[in-house]
């Protein structure tokens, strides 16, 4: 079988040749489905200003969709997200991607595509290939709803954009610390401005809890659903509100409206991070697929 790989820096186009194929497994293809679909929609700038830009296609020699990768990261390095394909057709990515003279200083997604995309750059640039964070996707299976504490969830309204933006902000940071790294990895909402939040807030997709006393102690996230499925996150505790079953209680609450309406819900967690592992398995969520976030060091 004869592979090849088509680049395009057209979100639009590559939704129409791609999207079959997006939507034959929407949970697995669920970050570069809701970011291509955003993209496409409001335009490349709704997702942060970027070196560079491509969405890839690998096609068999029937001409089918076999795989699709995305580089569109607004945070360094800039890494490329690569989903499922076969051997072939990550080796060549990655080929194309040198050939194309671009720096590449990670690759994030589905293994093992994601590391053959990585070490054939790094073979051909003169680099090395390490790992920065093990992650893992889970979907929701059967839910099981928590006991609640003090409070309760409600959306987000427009007077708490700025407190939603410090939280999406600062979720990297909270992040790597709870898995014991001293560095975070890069993330989109690094990049958000306070017009990216109120957009959320405008789409209904952004929730808080208040305590008892009404101080607002929590935050749960979601994204657009696309192909019937949304992805929940990021989930972000203060550490003095920790330990307290907020989280467990909101993203259960968030995924039961999901539910209702029909939708299928997943969410990523960091494998080095028992605690929330442990609490997404207990209301439900099961692993689907491990993936990574590799970087390239010349």
């Amino acid at each position: 079988m004869s592979l090849r790989i088509e680049l395009t820096d057209d979100p639009g186009r590559f939704l129409a040749e791609a999207g079959a194929h997006l939507a034959a497994a929407p949970v697995v293809t669920t970050v570069i489905a809701t970011v291509t679909a955003r993209m496409a929609e409001q335009g490349t700038a709704s997702y942060g200003a970027a070196p560079y830009r491509w969405w890839a296609i690998a096609r068999d020699d029937a001409d089918r969709v076999v795989g699709v990768a995305m580089r569109t990261a607004p945070f360094e390095p800039y890494p490329a997200y690569v989903l499922p394909m076969p051997d072939e057709a990550a080796v060549a990515l990655a080929r194309a991607v040198h050939e194309r003279g671009e720096a590449l200083g990670g690759v994030n997604g589905a293994l093992p595509a994601s590391r053959l995309v990585a070490e054939e750059y790094a073979r051909l640039a003169g680099g090395e290939v390490s790992v920065h964070e093990h992650l893992r996707l889970f979907e929701l299976g059967e839910l099981t709803v928590p006991a609640a504490p003090a409070g309760g969830l409600r959306l987000a309204r427009r007077e708490d954009a700025d407190l939603c933006l410090a939280w999406f902000q600062d979720f990297g940071r909270a992040a790597a610390e709870q898995a014991g790294r001293t560095e975070p990895h890069g993330s989109a909402a690094e990049s958000f401005t306070a017009e990216d939040m109120l957009a959320r807030i405008a789409d209904e997709i952004v929730w808080l809890w208040d305590d008892e006393t009404g101080a607002t102690v929590h935050l749960t996230a979601a994204n657009v659903p696309a192909h019937g499925v949304t992805r929940i996150g990021p989930v972000y505790t203060p550490e003095e509100q920790r330990g307290r079953g907020y989280a467990s209680r909101a993203v259960a609450e968030v995924s039961w409206q999901y539910v209702e309406r029909g939708v299928r819900c997943c969410l990523f967690t960091d494998q080095a991070n028992p605690v929330s592992n442990h609490v997404y398995e207990t209301i439900g969520y099961r692993a689907v697929v491990d993936m990574v976030n590799l970087l390239i060091t010349r």
